[in-house]
């Protein structure tokens, strides 16, 4: 035999390999791809996984590999497939249009309506306010009718902050960059706040909004390890005020995270349409004493239109 065959039967003659595992549920996914697991009511905070747990989310079912060094090897469930069907449709159609060159084609025998058209003999195109291209046809004679101009909701946008921090005492905070909820140390409640200027209400004029979601991550090394509650707000400001931040409405508690996670919530709709508005400008966290103590990071707002 040859040393493929050697190697063959000395593996059927030896025992089958035995990988002994645990099932953990999963608490949070961090900001960098691990978890935080419950593991019989104790928290094990910044587990790896292998490349074959995909999909990480919250609330899994996982076999891991015990050790010093503990590894989530898979998830247990249902196929996630059909899950992230709507996700992938979402992304497939924000691509069709971003690649689309003409984003409408009509035709009529009058002139067509609106402003911008540049007549090329009987053809006419202008510039779309996305900045694609309108073509309509003006004909002597229409033997079928023209279909219809086809709505399409604009792409979605994120906006990312332009600045954050923490205030304590009616003043901004010396000793604490980002945004802070509580007191740890009995100096004083702090409230954070992200700052995004004008851009929200500029990314929504003379748009339909349909959801905002909004994404943040809770900082390491601030408050105890396990889940607590963000209480959020919003206010009014375009740039950090050099007095107390005044909150607007609020609070709401959309997320709930453990030290080192992330996690996404979608904003209530009144909260939506006054960002929308320009009434609101920004996102506010509060809270008294120490229970709910933490820091949190992110702030983005991902915003969808409908057509």
């Amino acid at each position: 035999m040859g040393v493929r065959e050697d190697m063959g039967a000395d593996m059927a003659r030896g025992p089958a390999p035995r990988v002994q595992t645990v099932q953990c549920r999963v608490v949070d996914v961090t900001d960098d791809g691990r978890v935080n697991l419950d593991y019989g009511g104790a928290l094990i905070l910044d587990v790896q996984c292998s490349t074959a747990y995909r999909g990480r989310q919250a609330g899994d079912l996982v076999h891991v590999r015990p050790g010093a060094k503990p590894v989530v090897l898979y998830a247990v469930g249902d196929d996630p497939g059909s899950a992230n069907e709507a996700s992938v449709r979402e992304l497939a159609r924000e691509v069709a249009v971003d690649e689309a060159a003409v984003s409408a084609a009509t035709w009529g025998t009058a002139a067509p309506s609106g402003s911008g058209w540049q007549q090329a003999t009987t053809p006419w195109v202008r510039k779309s306010g996305d900045g694609r291209t309108e073509v309509y046809f003006q004909l002597g004679t229409a033997s079928d009718t023209s279909p219809p101009s086809s709505a399409k909701a604009p792409r979605s946008v994120t906006i990312t902050p332009n600045s954050s921090g923490s205030w304590r005492g009616g003043r901004p905070d010396d000793y604490a960059s980002a945004p802070m909820q509580g007191d740890w140390t009995g100096g004083g409640n702090r409230r954070g706040g992200w700052f995004y200027g004008a851009k929200i209400a500029t990314a929504c004029q003379g748009k339909t909004v349909s959801s905002m979601r909004v994404s943040f991550t809770r900082r390491r090394g601030s408050g105890r390890n396990a889940r607590v509650p963000m209480h959020l707000y919003l206010h009014d400001y375009q740039q950090p005020p050099g007095g107390q931040l005044t909150l607007g409405s609020g609070p709401e508690e959309l997320l709930r995270l453990s030290v080192g996670a992330k996690g996404t919530a979608t904003l209530p709709a009144s909260w939506r349409n006054a960002l929308a508005s320009g009434s609101a400008r920004g996102l506010a966290i509060y809270d008294s004493g120490r229970s709910d103590y933490a820091g949190f990071g992110g702030g983005s707002i991902s915003i969808s239109f409908s057509a």
